[in-house]
């Protein structure tokens, strides 16, 4: 029997709190990692491009990989492709942490850091990509059409608390010992602790559920991301996702040179820079979306406008506090963007292709991060402001999509 559970009140259910906590402590573990990079990259002396290549192997794989695990959770239960995603990142994490501690010691070289840094990124891309699709589709299989826009900007907004709580947590576990390798150990850490308590306490997937929903899926073709139905929410979140991964990536980068700070002694003022972004997010999904009853639609072309003052923003700043403004702003936007996209998709399709539109979504926000990073890293280094003009000319693009196209500004929650 499925219980439903308004846009404000997610929490109230402790399977959702659960997904919830699994879907945050990767956030928060991926952000810790993403902001204490530069510096790790900048004290190996590994080229900054190089940095930002290390996340296209994983994100590829991620991409690939993201529909498999829908549908294998279609066929075998979300509670086991939960486990197995956050089981891959706990691994994956573990083998980073030792890489790149054998890197600061001097036991083995930069070149052979990031060839070992990235093949264990790679099981994280391989097998992390598990959770993401089984807990949408675990949620969307809950709620009503009607609330299913502000239960999925609650999972969501995983991602924004992760984004705060990492980076705020990270330079806390860099301890002389381990030094900039201690965050991803205790996320490492967390991450086991979390799988225990998923084991125990989310409940077992109903059999009799698993079989209705693998017999729907048998005989129906499978959900394509050139499908009508959700195509133009494709293109939306991809590039929306990419310009999101510009920014991210290229975040502690422009922080380091604006300040004139050491590696080391800039991190807490990234660190700071990612927080201020994240609360916005928050700020978006948490209060905003249900205090004014936003869909699909409003998410979108919200999303997009608000990513675009944040963007412009970015590209006159010349401080840390008018880059840490613009970006609280442009993370205003995507916060808005994200659940925007992922519920519009989940909207415009049947309950018997949940899985297959949630595998959709964890691909595209993977695809986001296979050449974004590195490209927007490598438009750095000619200027620092030249990835956020042009991630600005994609936005305005896409905000004229999402005041254009029907399918974008239709009101699914009324279908």
């Amino acid at each position: 029997m499925r219980r439903p559970v308004s846009s404000g009140g997610a929490f109230q259910r402790s399977d959702f709190r659960m997904l919830f906590l699994v879907l945050f402590i990767t956030a928060a573990g991926n952000t810790a990692l993403q902001s204490v990079l530069p510096a790790i990259g900048r004290e190996l002396e590994i080229p900054d491009v190089a940095v930002a290549a290390i996340f296209s192997v994983s994100a590829l794989l991620w991409t690939l990989s993201s529909p498999f695990w829908a549908r294998q959770s279609d066929k075998r239960g979300r509670k086991k492709l939960v486990m197995l995603g956050l089981g891959g990142y706990a691994v994956s994490t573990l083998c980073c942490a030792l890489v790149i501690l054998a890197g600061i010691d001097q036991l083995i070289g930069p070149a052979l850091v990031v060839i070992l840094f990235a093949t264990f990124r790679a099981i994280f891309g391989t097998f992390g990509s598990a959770s993401n699709p089984a807990a949408q589709a675990y949620v969307a299989q809950r709620t009503t059409t009607a609330q299913r826009t502000g239960a999925l900007s609650v999972l969501a907004s995983a991602f924004g608390l992760g984004t705060i709580v990492g980076p705020a947590l990270a330079p806390f576990f860099i301890f002389p010992i381990v030094t900039l390798s201690g965050p991803l150990f205790a996320f490492a850490l967390f991450a086991v602790v979390i799988m225990l308590l998923v084991h125990r306490y989310l409940p077992r997937d109903d059999p009799a559920e698993i079989e209705r929903t693998r017999a729907a899926g048998e005989g129906r073709k499978r959900l394509s991301w050139l499908d009508p139905r959700i195509r133009p929410f494709v293109i939306y979140g991809l590039v929306i996702g990419n310009m999101q991964a510009v920014m991210a990536q290229t975040l502690g980068f422009f922080v380091i040179d604006t300040s004139g700070l050491p590696p080391a002694q800039a991190q807490s003022y990234i660190g700071l820079a990612m927080m201020a972004g994240a609360g916005a997010t928050l700020l978006a999904q948490w209060g905003l979306i249900g205090l004014f009853g936003m869909g699909p639609k409003e998410l979108l072309r919200w999303g997009a406008g608000c990513a675009l003052v944040g963007t412009i923003g970015m590209v006159f700043a010349d401080s840390f506090y008018t880059i840490t403004i613009s970006f609280a702003l442009a993370m205003l936007g995507y916060g808005f963007a994200r659940p925007g996209f992922s519920a519009g998709a989940s909207l415009a399709v049947p309950m018997e292709d949940q899985g297959a539109s949630a595998g959709t979504v964890s691909a595209v926000n993977g695809a986001s991060f296979i050449l974004a990073p590195t490209i927007g890293v490598a438009l750095y280094q000619l200027w620092p402001h030249l990835p956020y003009v042009l991630s600005a000319a994609g936005l305005v693009a896409i905000l004229v999509f999402a005041l254009k196209n029907p399918t974008l500004s239709a009101r699914l929650e009324d279908g």
